[in-house]
């Protein structure tokens, strides 16, 4: 997605007069990471990167103990606590559904 960004002068996909195309609904629907694609990039054009990033590095840390997890931990990678991070907590029938093997 980067690189067709570049190539179409823009900062990321939600500045894209395609927005959203095609290649970009197929990369949503592919992994439990990017469920929620659509609302970050609105957040990305809202608030601007440095603010989306401090919050996604919020919302995907351990509510226990502060380490970041990733959408496939459905427990926190360091202390166990169920769910790892609130993303997790929000979507974890879904990331369930779409990965199968889960950690």
């Amino acid at each position: 997605m980067a690189k067709c960004a570049a190539d179409k002068g823009v900062d990321f996909c939600g500045r894209c007069p395609e927005y959203p195309c095609d290649d970009l609904r197929t990369f949503q629907a592919a992994m439990p990471h990017r469920i929620e694609l659509w609302r970050w990039q609105d957040r990305i054009k809202e608030a601007g990167y440095e603010t989306w990033y401090a919050e996604m590095t919020e919302h995907f840390s351990c509510q226990k103990c502060g380490t970041m997890n990733s959408a496939y931990d459905l427990k926190c990678r360091k202390c166990g606590e169920e769910p790892s991070c609130e993303y997790v907590r929000m979507h974890k029938d879904e990331i369930i559904k779409r990965s199968g093997n889960m950690r």
